[in-house]
């Protein structure tokens, strides 16, 4: 049996805007529109997870993975997401909320070292490489559950590329993410398959189901 995991990061909001360790704010309207039109376009799933953030639950809810806001009528099958503690957010501690320009110019030793060392949490939270052992574990502990759909923060999606690749932890910083884009994986015999960076459209269903 084939695994496969879709990790869609969330839609754009005031907090990815301006670089800022999130604060749990919600998606901006246009984040949410373009959310809204990818609405139905993903593969249908077994199962659909989310990161527990503002952000991240509504764009699955915009998507149409879960329960239709204001009444409306949902495009997708009729999946109820889950929030997983094992895809939270990288808990940054006492940065969360500020801008990365903000807590370099408070503590700019403190943010090198960080960058520098994926074990370091000058922060007070947790480490990078913390982080990926995380997501490592939940992603082998998906192997035979078929298709899933994640939609998570973008740092979920780096630490799975990075096992993925089996790359080393320092990669993390080398990945960038975009806002509601889709990163899949595919799992058989052991090892993974990748296939990142994809808008969530109508033909990633026609052609991973090939």
């Amino acid at each position: 049996m084939t695994s496969r995991v879709t990790f869609v990061s969330p839609a754009m909001n005031a907090s990815l805007r301006q670089a800022r360790f999130d604060d749990g704010g919600p998606i901006d309207a246009a984040g949410a529109a373009l959310a809204r039109a990818a609405a139905g376009a993903l593969p249908a799933a077994a199962r659909v997870v989310t990161s527990p953030t503002v952000r991240c639950r509504e764009t699955a809810a915009a998507l149409g993975l879960g329960p239709a806001p204001s009444g409306g009528s949902a495009p997708f099958a009729p999946v109820e997401p889950m929030e997983l503690p094992e895809l939270a957010a990288l808990d940054v501690g006492r940065w969360r909320g500020l801008t990365l320009a903000e807590v370099g110019a408070a503590e700019p030793e403190a943010v090198a070292r960080w960058l520098a060392y994926p074990g370091s949490a000058p922060h007070g939270g947790e480490s990078v490489e913390d982080l990926c052992a995380r997501v490592a574990r939940w992603l082998e502990s998906s192997r035979q559950e078929g298709r899933i759909l994640a939609v998570v923060e973008p740092e979920i999606v780096r630490a799975a590329v990075v096992h993925v690749l089996g790359a080393p932890v320092t990669a993390f910083w080398r990945l960038d993410v975009p806002p509601l884009t889709a990163t899949s994986v595919s799992g058989r015999g052991g090892r993974w398959n990748l296939r990142l960076g994809h808008p969530p459209q109508a033909d990633e269903a026609s052609a991973e189901g090939s």
